[in-house]
């Protein structure tokens, strides 16, 4: 947070994370900048996922081993996650286990899914909801984890559709841009699009430590008469409204520049963002695959991959979709993380971090209120 920017009205109802001492006593900083040591509850969907709950207990078993400061409370069938943590060192004393027999499935419809009083998804996000927890992570279905955040923990105040929004590796120099939205609703005029900039542009302000976030909108070209009418009146919105979002608007930004320094945030529809996304994603496997084949090819080109070994590994974790995996529901009134379904111990890993670095930065409390109450302003007061 800036100096000149004053803490937020708490809006949540999770509990202000207090400071521990860490393991060593030595400070690390994330992606947002947290403290180490910052003692953090999560709240984690351990029936959710394509790999099951073995994948899932492996990963917070991962973040436990390297975060002393970090207790989970795991909600799924009690007689299988007792039997697995029970192998996990690392996470004695630190996992409470709530028994949900319901699990969502993948091709559940979210409006049966948030109706479900038995599932595992919604045991995680009432955790949040009562206070127990600070962050609630799942790797399950999406529309079913955004309709039943909604529906729990409620959308904040001038906020129309929530978005998910993901760190995105770049060439700035953080490392990172933030991108929304990238699947939390396949629709979005051109108010949900003003509103996905403050939003973003907040996330990469207060969770980024930018002053004065660079907003782009995306689209098929970056010149004025390019893009759908909704985008054109949209861009007009944004740029009219950089005062208020404490934002600098650089106009329409193509795919290119989504992992460029050109900008800090990318403004998207959730159809096109999770497109983006996973084509990100398949793009980063199809290299790192590539490179193996090709440095296995011949004798010499394993030579070479010897030398190389040190700069490939670097690489490597570069490019890992895993590393960044977690995207944050913005607009709600606590904090949820979206792991990818498919996640494996090291993805879901990453999703712990981030929701931990969520909660100990206490971002949701300090700017929720700020964002949607700057969209709400930004709507009755319509830039002619």
């Amino acid at each position: 947070m800036s100096p000149t920017t004053t803490p937020e009205t708490e809006t949540a109802q999770s509990p202000t994370p207090t400071p521990v001492a860490a393991g060593d006593g030595t400070e690390v900083k994330g992606r947002l900048a947290v403290r180490s040591g910052t003692k953090v509850t999560l709240s984690i969907d351990a029936m959710g996922g394509d790999r099951g709950p073995a994948a899932i207990v492996a990963g917070i078993s991962r973040s436990a081993a390297k975060n002393p400061a970090l207790d989970f409370i795991l909600h799924g069938n009690a007689a299988t996650l007792e039997k697995l943590v029970a192998k996990r060192k690392h996470l004695r004393g630190r996992v409470e286990i709530r028994d949900a027999q319901g699990v969502v499935t993948m091709d559940e419809k979210p409006s049966q899914a948030m109706r479900r009083a038995d599932t595992s998804m919604r045991s995680a996000i009432d955790a949040v909801r009562d206070g127990e927890a600070q962050a609630v992570v799942s790797c399950g279905n999406t529309g079913a984890l955004m309709a039943t955040s909604m529906i729990r923990l409620r959308k904040l105040e001038g906020v129309n559709r929530p978005a998910i929004a993901c760190l995105w590796p770049s060439r700035n120099a953080g490392g990172f841009n933030v991108m929304l939205d990238v699947g939390a609703d396949i629709r979005a005029d051109q108010q949900d699009l003003l509103q996905y900039a403050m939003m973003g542009a907040s996330y990469a302000r207060n969770g980024l430590g930018l002053s004065e976030p660079r907003v782009g909108l995306l689209n098929v070209g970056t010149e004025e008469h390019k893009g759908r009418a909704e985008l054109k009146v949209a861009s007009d919105l944004i740029e009219k409204t950089q005062q208020l979002g404490n934002y600098s608007y650089v106009g329409f930004v193509e795919g290119g520049d989504i992992p460029g320094d050109k900008v800090d945030v990318i403004v998207t529809d959730g159809f096109t963002g999770n497109v983006a996304l996973k084509t990100g994603e398949g793009t980063a496997k199809f290299v790192g695959d590539s490179l193996k084949e090709a440095f296995k090819a011949t004798p010499l080109s394993r030579i070479a991959a010897l030398l190389a070994l040190t700069s490939l590994r670097r690489l490597q974790k570069r490019i890992d979709p895993r590393r960044v995996n977690g995207g944050v529901f913005l607009g709600l009134r606590g904090t949820v993380v979206k792991s990818h379904g498919s996640a494996d111990a090291t993805g879901v890993s990453a999703a712990v971090k981030l929701a931990y670095e969520l909660a100990a930065s206490g971002f949701t409390e300090r700017l929720a209120a700020r964002v949607a109450s700057a969209a709400a302003s930004a709507q009755t007061d319509k830039p002619e």
